[in-house]
């Protein structure tokens, strides 16, 4: 007998790993489609597929066209497009710039503006490619504050420039070593140049002070809000011919706060509050329009109960005579005063006196 019990359970045995071979190779026991279904249930996803599904893959230029889970995070962004007079206020930056540029630097200076974009106060702060110099300047208006960042290929061609460099070489960067003196002034002076002309872009808008609080090379220290604060980011690029550079102005959603009204508006001219067209047609409009006017004689406080039993022939007092003045009313207002009398067959009134603010 105990002999014959290994006997007994070699067929349970081998119709289990039957079984099992046929789970694992998919229906009917195919051994190829259990070899496909073991190779996508093993399959892992590489590096550049998981930064594709979290949103991060990509460049640094392209983070604005973010995706995947850091899209669906970042969704509650408000965007720069429900501020239409953005685009205005910073297309008239881009040619005072240019302008004003030129005249600071005597070359050919050219301004284009990239991008405006929405973005994470924190996330920005991360990004900025060191070395840079940012630049806080004061909304004196506002009572806040902005920044402003300055790579490192615009500073030295702003120093190339101003310290007489020649054309057509290439400007030379010196890594690894902290800004000179003379580099933070120069680059200060162009900051202060930038900031008269953003004062100048706004003017139109709304009356703003820019004014410069001061520079820093340590983004650490130019923490002027918190960091899942939105921010609006601006990307300027200045050529000089072979030479350029980027800048970019960041406002916090908190320092446009005062200002957000105007620039919700579609263009410019809302902000003075009129349209002499539609003003002439409203004007127009209200001369034809009819009201009716009532004419009160009297009017007396009685009870409830007085009126509740009022019957068909129930004579009700005036303390109105002939002479009496009538007052005329639109909509429940006094507009003016009058005596009644008769023209033909219909009651008439004639205006006595017009009715004052002190009189209503």
């Amino acid at each position: 007998m105990a002999d014959e019990t290994p006997k007994a359970d070699e067929p349970t045995d081998a119709m289990a790993q039957e079984w099992a071979q046929m789970a694992q190779g998919g229906s009917g026991g195919d051994p190829i489609a259990g070899a496909m279904n073991d190779d996508a249930t093993s399959r892992v996803l590489d590096q550049a597929e998981i930064d594709s599904l979290i949103g991060f893959g990509g460049a640094a230029d392209s983070m604005p066209e973010q995706s995947g889970i850091r899209a669906i995070v970042n969704s509650a962004l408000v965007s720069y497009e429900r501020l239409p007079m953005l685009e205005v206020v910073f297309d008239r930056l881009v040619r005072l710039m240019s302008t004003s540029l030129r005249n600071f630097t005597s070359d050919n200076v050219e301004v284009s503006l990239d991008t405006i974009t929405s973005i994470r106060f924190g996330d920005y702060l991360n990004s900025i490619p060191l070395p840079a110099i940012l630049s806080v300047f004061r909304a004196l208006e506002w009572d806040n504050f902005g920044l402003i960042t300055v790579d490192s290929s615009l500073i030295y061609s702003i120093v190339d420039v101003l310290l007489g460099g020649r054309r057509g070489t290439a400007t030379m960067r010196i890594e690894g070593r902290p800004y000179t003196t003379i580099e933070r002034n120069l680059v200060e002076r162009m900051v202060s140049v930038v900031l008269e002309d953003l004062s100048a872009a706004f003017e139109p808008l709304s009356p703003v002070t820019f004014s410069f609080d001061r520079l820093e090379t340590n983004p650490r220290f130019a923490t002027i809000a918190r960091p899942a604060n939105a921010a609006i980011l601006v990307k300027l690029r200045v050529d000089m011919e072979d030479r350029g550079g980027r800048f970019e102005i960041l406002l916090p959603y908190a320092t446009l706060e005062p200002v957000r009204e105007l620039l919700l508006q579609q263009f410019m001219g809302e902000k003075f509050g009129r349209d002499t067209i539609w003003e002439t047609h409203l004007a127009n409009e209200l001369w034809s329009t009819e009201v009716d006017l009532q004419a009160i004689l009297d009017e007396q406080t009685m009870s409830l109960k007085d009126v509740m039993d009022f019957q068909i022939g129930t004579t009700i007092m005036l303390n109105a005579h002939p002479d009496s003045i009538v007052r005329l009313s639109c909509g429940g207002v006094p507009l003016m005063r009058g005596r009644m009398g008769r023209v033909g067959d219909h009651v008439a009134i004639r205006v006595v006196q017009g009715l004052h603010k002190q009189e209503e």
